[in-house]
């Protein structure tokens, strides 16, 4: 399968390749978030969440792997250390309750993935004390296990949690590629300076694009197949 992309095309194989959505959760997303809390718009992160959705369904369609991740902690916050919680001068930190439950600890209301992106059967859910996906999460062995050698990353944000993941993974051997309209940050010239970083001499760290580049991918490699 042939993507559209940038510096170059990206080609993978559908059965060696895994979307991996990254922290698309209300309390990032949604009004009243612990995003909001910390003065950010969040609307700039909701509006990626439609372009998200038409590859998410293409990518299902098409019989992909598909990973989704959330922050998220432990109740008694064991996984969440003081340095990340106590950093800033935040209203309301990692643990607190806030508008949807506590904040950032698994299985409350907030930490969640919005609905128009919520797993369904069949689908991981990988839970990551960290930024990155790959931090204590075992994702690295599934992956493995699973034939996986290539990564598409949608989600947020761009220069943190999908930059950490994207390293990662670059690290651990895996061709990534990086959705330009289905990733964003509260702050876009980080977004563009995060992208160029990528891709920069050769793509460095990996591939950008565009989720139609992949619609239509996965539209071609039906015909191909049918």
């Amino acid at each position: 399968m042939h993507i559209d992309a940038q510096p170059f095309p990206y080609t993978c194989d559908l059965a060696h390749t895994a979307l991996v959505i990254i922290d698309m959760q209300r309390d990032f997303i949604e009004p009243g978030g612990f995003g909001e809390t910390l003065g950010n718009d969040v609307a700039l992160l909701e509006a990626i969440v439609p372009a998200c959705q038409a590859v998410l369904q293409a990518w299902r369609n098409a019989g992909g792997l598909v990973v989704h991740t959330r922050e998220a902690h432990a109740a008694d916050l064991s996984d969440c250390p003081p340095s990340k919680r106590l950093r800033g001068n935040p209203s309301l930190r990692i643990g607190d309750m806030g508008p949807m439950g506590r904040i950032l600890v698994a299985g409350e209301p907030g930490n969640q993935i919005v609905p128009a992106l919520a797993p369904v059967p069949g689908e991981w859910v990988i839970d990551k004390p960290g930024k990155g996906a790959f931090y204590a999460t075992g994702l690295h062995e599934k992956l493995q296990q699973a034939g996986i050698s290539h990564l598409l990353f949608m989600g947020v944000t761009t220069e943190v949690c999908v930059q950490t993941s994207m390293r990662e993974a670059n690290d651990r051997g895996y061709d990534c590629l990086l959705l330009e309209d289905c990733t964003e940050s509260y702050f876009p010239h980080f977004k563009t300076a995060a992208v160029d970083m990528l891709r920069a001499q050769g793509g460095i760290i990996g591939w950008t694009g565009w989720g139609a580049s992949v619609v239509a991918a996965l539209q071609a490699h039906d015909k191909q197949n049918c």
